[in-house]
């Protein structure tokens, strides 16, 4: 009995050792499969020239797309900043410093989520919450305008006035041929009552090649506070439709009534471009 027990196992030997390698080659495969499921499951982020195509789009369908990247990936500081600044341009300035801050989680040291939390946090009149993070983008890319600038105004509307002056003169050292910087500084001109100082730093930005419309506005602007409205006037029909050049010059009428001066500047400053 013995020896039939040892004859069965020697035959059954090779059936085992030749077993083995199957088994151990369907171990093998079932990661690979589990893997190409996830794969197949998990959604797809869009290319590159998507993403530039996206860029083109108008804030609300750019919100929506960027919205959607930004879900399939919360760690993609790219999406995560051109969602928040898609949102700012609808007017959404919470939404945007949230999703500013989201994608901070991942990416704390991300330059371009930095500088959108700061704006938002600048478009919602809290310049305070945007002093830390603007402070943060200049440290980490000193020779960058742009986190100075954003910190002059700040520090405005948090009224550190000595501050914000030095930020807005470090910017303008960095970028004397950039027109946002300038334009800032003459906001923050005007802001202080010197609205003269203000238009001849608005003339200069407005002048040069990387001169938005919203400088030229305040432009506008500035020049109407001094009750030049003729020339207001017609600074702000090269830009505006009809209906809002009317608007801005019945609001200038109403504030050189009032007061004749800049003391309602802060109603209707919105930065010369950040």
């Amino acid at each position: 009995m013995c020896r039939k027990r040892a004859l069965v196992a020697t035959l059954l030997a090779p059936a085992i050792l030749l077993g083995a390698p199957a088994a151990f080659a369907a171990d093998a495969v079932k990661p690979a499969q589990v893997e190409a499921q996830k794969a197949a499951a998990a959604p797809v982020k869009a290319s590159p020239q998507q993403r530039a195509e996206a860029r083109r789009l108008d804030p609300l369908a750019r919100a929506a797309f960027w919205g959607a990247e930004f879900d399939t990936d919360p760690a993609d500081a790219e999406a995560g900043a051109a969602l928040a600044q898609s949102l700012r341009a609808l007017g959404r300035n919470d939404d945007a410093a949230e999703a500013a801050t989201k994608g901070l989680v991942s990416r704390p040291d991300d330059e371009a989520l930095l500088l959108e939390l700061a704006r938002a946090h600048i478009a919602r009149g809290q310049g305070f919450y945007a002093i830390e993070p603007a402070r943060k983008a200049a440290a980490l890319n000193p020779r960058d305008w742009r986190p100075l600038t954003l910190l002059g105004v700040a520090y405005e509307q948090a009224e550190r006035d000595d501050e914000s002056e030095a930020a807005h003169r470090q910017a303008l050292a960095l970028a004397p041929t950039e027109a946002a910087p300038l334009a800032n500084y003459a906001m923050h001109l005007a802001a202080k009552g010197d609205l003269t100082g203000a238009e001849a730093q608005l003339r200069r930005a407005a002048a040069l090649p990387t001169a938005s419309i919203q400088v030229r506005q305040n432009l506008a602007l500035v020049v109407g506070l001094q009750g030049r409205l003729p020339e207001a006037e017609k600074l702000a029909r090269a830009d505006l439709p009809p209906d809002q050049v009317s608007n801005n010059l019945a609001y200038l009428r109403a504030a050189l009534g009032q007061a004749g001066s800049g003391r309602s500047w802060d109603a209707m400053k919105a930065g010369g471009g950040q």
